[in-house]
């Protein structure tokens, strides 16, 4: 069993467009290709995926020094039929959970407006950007994980978790839980899977593979 290298598929997209354009350049331009790509920067939609690589490594190399004996990790897991990945999928006695890592600058915060003669709505923004919508992706993971793990282990806890790498952070608090999906960094993120929970080793080992089978590597 693999566990996966973290980021590997967002490296590789990355690799890719900045070859396509390094020859859509050179072809272009044969005599002053070259000059032109040494003074120019990839696209922003190029450099997002080397920056989503970086997120998802940082995230992995926190899990590997925080998290303890117990926990189980799959890294840049291919979903089936489609080009989308997850991020990482960690096993721990307190359930299984769906890690999604974010490179974002800014403090993350909720927003909650509303209540008595007006609807309740919530807002989820980083750093005062709207990322409300980030919820949605979670979600979809979350669910094509738990049809797995409840045809394993019926009844187990699986949870989102959004992990903001370059966020601003308080030194005090600061994470919090939105929709059903925890918002917070890697440390905290390993803090959360090290928490005690229903299941024992070999229930942890079999859900490992299971979802290791199920989620192939990217």
């Amino acid at each position: 069993m693999v566990a996966g290298v973290a980021g590997a598929s967002a490296q590789r997209e990355h690799d890719r467009r900045a070859a396509r354009r390094e020859e859509r350049v050179r072809a272009a331009h044969p005599r002053i290709g070259g000059f032109l790509l040494a003074v120019s920067d990839d696209p922003q939609s190029t450099r997002a995926w080397s920056s989503g690589a970086v997120g998802e490594q940082v995230v992995a190399r926190s899990l590997e020094k925080w998290a303890n004996e117990q926990v189980r990790v799959l890294h840049d897991r291919r979903i089936p039929r489609s080009k989308a990945n997850i991020d990482h999928i960690a096993v721990a006695p307190s359930g299984v959970y769906v890690i999604d890592a974010k490179r974002y600058k800014g403090r993350p915060n909720l927003r909650v407006q509303g209540g008595i003669l007006r609807p309740r709505t919530t807002t989820f923004t980083v750093g005062g950007r709207d990322c409300t919508k980030l919820l949605t992706g979670v979600h979809k993971q979350v669910e094509l994980v738990r049809a797995v793990v409840e045809s394993v282990a019926p009844g187990t806890r699986v949870r989102g978790m959004l992990c903001f790498v370059d966020a601003d952070w308080p030194l005090i608090g600061g994470a919090f839980a939105v929709d059903s999906v925890d918002v917070l960094w890697p440390k905290k993120a390993a803090q959360v899977l090290n928490g005690e929970g229903p299941l024992g080793p070999e229930q942890v080992d079999h859900l490992h593979r299971r979802l290791a089978e199920h989620f192939p590597t990217a």
